[in-house]
């Protein structure tokens, strides 16, 4: 099924797009893993830090949008896949553009959260 809301526009390139976001998201929860493994109790100090320098931003910032792809790939192959005529009736349309449309401004703020905590004024700038 084609439709607007697909990233890229082609299956192939979703595919590939949605494996390379997964290799990016695995190395970087293995860095993460991998801080908390060599550093046995971390302090608040050492945590920000680790997480404010300079690689670690570009990679959290990497991490953030590969999530923000990968999500979106993800959600619209699902609302296409499941979300049909055929196991829902006529609605099934009307509901596909609601659940899209609700995706895409989820993507979209967490996207713009995630970039303003690593790229803000440290990482209690948009907590809540």
């Amino acid at each position: 099924m084609k439709s607007a809301t697909s990233l890229t526009g082609s299956g192939s390139r979703d595919w590939i797009v949605q494996r390379i976001s997964a290799v990016v998201l695995a190395v970087y929860s293995v860095v993460l893993l991998g801080f908390f493994l060599t550093h046995g109790d971390v302090s608040y100090t050492e945590w920000s830090n680790f997480m404010t320098s300079l690689p670690m931003r570009l990679f959290s910032l990497i991490a953030v949008l590969a999530l923000a792809g990968h999500a979106w790939i993800g959600m619209w192959t699902v609302f296409t896949d499941y979300i049909t005529t055929g196991k829902l009736g006529a609605s099934a349309a009307g509901l596909r553009l609601v659940l899209q449309t609700l995706m895409i401004i989820a993507v979209f703020v967490f996207l713009f959260w995630g970039i303003m905590i690593f790229w803000g004024n440290g990482f209690g700038v948009v907590a809540v």
